[in-house]
């Protein structure tokens, strides 16, 4: 077959493409409906042209289409790595994690449902094996979201929906297609396996195409900084890498191939923002949007031309099956949809779905392009017999022509039917009173617009008059808005900050003041902050805006590593990311008070605005609480990472003002290219975070708490080998009531309070707390909590009783503390109250060196008896004592609010709030 030919023949494919996109607007179609049909006709119709006996002119063209020059495996290896990778590049990772639950079940569980649905209802009356029939339920299992998925955005369907649709759809095809190689090789008598050793080689398969795609994928990643100012380079490395992917896994390593390419995608998508300039990022975006488009309608078309070649020799009883076919998916979708997803919600592992949403999923169940092209792989495998390749191909084919010309053509009158492409009363009213408004402000604008360019007022008027018709319409309606109860209407407002802070995301990554770091949380935060808002309303969007200030699991983890193994800098770096999230995340609700004052409070009324307002103040004061807790403790650094925020804000209005003089000609392309390198200078250096230092070494922590200060070197450098630093986060409990003490804790910087059954105690730097169940060999006797972030060093028991028994002045002020701090621990009378110093201790400590019991007396020996040395040791404790007094005590407990999500908002009129008074005093253990 010449390439001239085979060129040409491409070339008629891209343009039938071209033009079916509009046309499939116009109809109303989905564009993958369209290229079914059109595609179908092109075989029909090449298929008579080449074998009809009236002309031979056409035989040429004909057979090109006919007997294309490309297999099943082409097919595979050139379009379906480009389908699978894009799809992967276009999800919010981050969203589709929190419900990886339901997308689970519905992809994975919902494919050995429909596999086995199908297999055992066709078994009875195919007349071949079990095998076959399975297999010919894997090819059918494949979903196609894409009409689906478009009809829900026309609709307005919630986010959350459609991105379980989409997800279910990409892990869909991946399980299908690893069940399908299993099956086939069973069938072809490649592999010979018992149903425990399937479903082993389906686990290996699928884990090892994670492992493979997660490797390839950090190192692509890794590769990009190099290529920073590059975006053809960069490009094309994440074109090779899903191709690398593919091939590596399917013909070297033996495990699954798409589920490899998904994996790359999502580590790649997932990593890629931070790696590449948002300019450069959105132009990968582009280029992979066409090549998406352009492998999606070629792979649809050409299956769609071997239609007619795959349905010869339909009979009656292949109608039949055709049917069992279609009512054992429909089914099984039936089964998944109404069955797993309400147990999901139940158990609280997924949103509620409503049950028009599932009718449409369930029509929605479209077989697309990756279902015929494993069905033409079916037909050109060797290993075969013709009748079971011949089953299984016929029967694939009439069921994707089925779901396409069937559900595809009456899902918008199904959604119709629903009610689902309404408008509901909340959103009506909405419009109204905004299109009121909006129209009143055109109409102002134009009436300006005309004086300006001198317009007749002849002219001026009919056009005014127009606006103004229009707008009194509108605002004849605008009384629906206020029939609305005041909780929708306040949820009209939180939805409208929700969608605008996610503009207020892209705008500022665009401006590049938000690295890409920080972009894709604030993305996947924004998106949760418009879901809860929608299915909760206010209280919603409370949670979800208090949500980001706690502390995550992974900061959780770090914290453990520095703990138990001493690695600090994952803890370092989780805690300048949180430094810098909270930053931008001020910056945010500052805005957001702007846009609710200038653009809802016209549209919704003041009483609304006015609660909004105060919801938004009250998350920018639990936001600043979180700023100001980490600024007390690392000051230098907070004001590094502000200064970081203002040269890059200050690049931007740069670069701005040169853009601007170009275009105003003032400057030439050559001086505005100069310009533009020393802008990307500075940004350069803008972009590089400053190194956060935890202060956690134990030297300088040892030698700077007053308890230890004035002892020898050698001293403090034994202490050292026994302290263990810790870092402590705010409302963090450090002790429990009533476990065993297991250590002590001296302060080296911050506070925390001690919730004694009697009163609260706040200890600052220089104290010592969990001492006394040490001594007592009792339990803890109260809570510790964390005011803020401390730095702690951490000493246990043993260490402890060494450290006693080493330093008499050490001893005899921790000693002297413990009875304080128990008589403040209780609300016994004083007498009622037991030695802290247990026998033991007494026993393997030197006497001279303890405490008596009540009577205060003290053992007379020689070591004792001097009373010059006794005074010099009371002289030490008196200087150790004052030395240790709380010098720095931070007062944090109005962070409270930031690590609980359940914490009331500032009381409204629409609800009342009751606080508790905390009873809170100065401890005064050292003084």
């Amino acid at each position: 077959m010449e390439t001239p030919l085979i060129t040409g023949a491409f070339a008629l494919l891209l343009v039938t493409i071209s033009l079916l996109q509009p046309l499939a607007r116009r109809l109303g179609l989905a564009p993958s409906v369209l290229l079914a049909m059109v595609g179908t006709m092109i075989g029909i119709l090449a298929t008579y042209l080449l074998y009809t006996p009236r002309t031979d002119a056409f035989n040429t063209i004909a057979n090109v289409f006919v007997n294309p020059p490309v297999d099943s495996e082409m097919i595979l290896y050139i379009f379906l790595p480009l389908l699978l990778f894009h799809t992967s590049l276009t999800l919010d990772i981050r969203r589709i994690l929190e419900d990886i639950g339901p997308i689970l079940v519905m992809a994975v569980v919902a494919v050995f449902v429909a596999t086995g649905f199908i297999g055992f209802a066709l078994y009875p009356l195919a007349g071949v094996s079990l095998v076959a029939c399975l297999l010919l339920g894997s090819i059918v299992a494949t979903t196609d979201p894409v009409a689906v998925v478009a009809i829900f955005r026309d609709i307005g369907a919630p986010a959350r929906l459609g991105r379980i649709v989409e997800g279910e759809s990409l892990l869909n095809d991946a399980a299908a297609i690893v069940i399908f190689v299993i099956l086939l090789g069973i069938l072809t008598g490649h592999q010979a396996l018992t149903l425990s050793e399937a479903f082993i080689a389906f686990g290996r398969s699928f884990v090892g195409g994670l492992v493979i795609g997660t490797v390839l994928a950090r190192l692509a990643v890794s590769v990009l900084p190099l290529m920073r100012d590059l975006p053809l380079a960069q490009v094309t490395l994440s074109l090779a890498l899903p191709y690398g992917t593919y091939v590596l896994s399917d013909q070297f390593v033996d495990v699954s191939a798409v589920v490899a390419v998904v994996c790359a995608g999502t580590v790649f998508n997932l990593y890629g923002p931070a790696r590449i300039h948002p300019s450069n990022w959105q132009f990968l975006h582009s280029v992979w949007e066409q090549l998406s488009y352009w492998a999606a309608s070629l792979i649809f078309l050409l299956s769609a031309i071997l239609i007619p070649k795959f349905v010869e020799g339909f009979t009656p009883i292949d109608i039949l099956l055709l049917l069992v076919v279609i009512l054992a998916a429909l089914a099984a979708r039936a089964v998944v949809i109404f069955g797993l997803l309400p147990i999901l919600s139940t158990i609280g592992a997924g949103q509620r779905v409503n049950s028009k949403y599932k009718t449409v999923i369930l029509w929605g169940g479209m077989r697309g392009a990756v279902t015929l092209t494993l069905a033409l792989s079916v037909s050109e495998h060797a290993g075969l017999h013709h009748e079971v390749s011949g089953f299984i191909t016929k029967l694939a084919t009439g069921f994707v022509l089925f779901t396409l010309l069937v559900y595809g053509t009456s899902l918008k009158p199904l959604i119709r039917l629903l009610g689902l492409d309404r408008l509901n009363a909340r959103d009506e009213a909405l419009r109204t009173q905004f299109l009121s408004l909006a129209l009143s402000d055109v109409r102002q604008e134009l009436e300006t617009a005309a004086k300006d360019y001198h317009i007749d007022e002849r002219v001026t008027g009919k056009v005014l008059k127009d606006y103004e018709e229009r707008a009194a319409a509108a605002a004849s309606e605008t009384n629906k808005l206020e029939e609305l109860k005041d909780w929708d209407r306040v949820r009209i407002g939180l939805i409208a900050l929700a969608d605008r802070e996610q503009q207020l995301v892209l705008e500022h990554f665009h401006e590049k003041t938000i690295s890409g770091r920080s972009v894709s949380k604030f993305l996947t935060l924004t998106g949760r902050i418009g879901d809860l808002t929608r299915s909760e309303g206010r209280a919603g969007y409370i949670k979800a805006t208090r949500q980001p200030l706690k502390f995550e699991l992974g900061f959780r983890f770090s914290q453990t590593l520095q703990r138990r193994l001493r690695i600090t800098r994952p803890l370092a770096n989780r805690l300048a990311d949180r430094f810098e999230f909270l930053l931008v995340y001020r910056i945010l609700a500052d805005e957001l008070v702007d846009f609710n004052n200038q653009r809802i409070r016209p549209l919704l009324g003041d009483r609304v605005a006015d609660i909004l307002e105060d919801v938004l103040c009250n998350r920018q004061d639990e936001t600043i609480q979180a700023i100001d807790a980490l600024r007390l403790q690392y000051p230098e650094y907070a004001d590094a990472l502000e200064s970081q925020f203002l040269r890059k804000a200050g690049a931007r209005l740069e670069e701005t003002a040169y853009d601007e003089a170009k275009g105003q000609m003032l400057i030439g392309t050559e001086l505005h290219q100069d310009l533009l390198k020393d802008i990307e200078r500075v940004r350069k250096a803008s972009y590089e975070r400053p190194r956060l230092d935890l202060g956690l070494k134990t030297s300088d922590l040892v030698s700077a708490h007053p308890l230890f200060t004035d002892l020898p070197r050698k001293q403090q450098k034994a202490i050292r080998r026994m302290m263990r630093p810790q870092f402590a986060t705010p409302r963090e409990k450090l002790i429990r009531k009533g476990d065993r003490g297991d250590a002590a804790y001296f302060i080296a910087s911050g506070a925390v309070e001690v919730r004694a059954p009697a009163q609260n105690i706040r200890l600052g730097r220089g104290d010592v707390f969990g001492e006394i169940a040490l001594m007592t060999g009792g339990r803890r006797s109260a809570d510790v909590v964390a005011l803020g972030y401390c730095q702690l060093l951490s000493l246990r028991a043993q260490d402890f009783k060494a450290l006693m028994e080493q330093n008499p002045d050490v001893r005899e002020h921790v000693i002297q503390l413990a009875e304080k701090r128990q008589l403040m621990n209780t609300d016994k009378p004083e007498h009622e109250i037991e030695d802290p110093v247990v026998p033991q201790f007494k026993e393997e400590t030197p006497a001279e060196d303890l405490l008596q019991e009540e009577d205060g007396s003290v053992e007379q020996n020689g070591a004792t008896s001097d009373t010059e040395h006794a005074d010099q040791n009371s002289v030490a404790v008196e200087k150790i004592s004052v030395e240790v007094k709380v010098t720095d005590e931070i007062c944090l407990t109005d962070t409270a609010p930031a690590n609980d999500e359940n914490a009331p908002a500032r009381p409204s009129e629409e609800e009342q709030v009751d606080r508790e008074p905390t009873d809170t005093k100065k401890g005064t253990a050292s003084s």
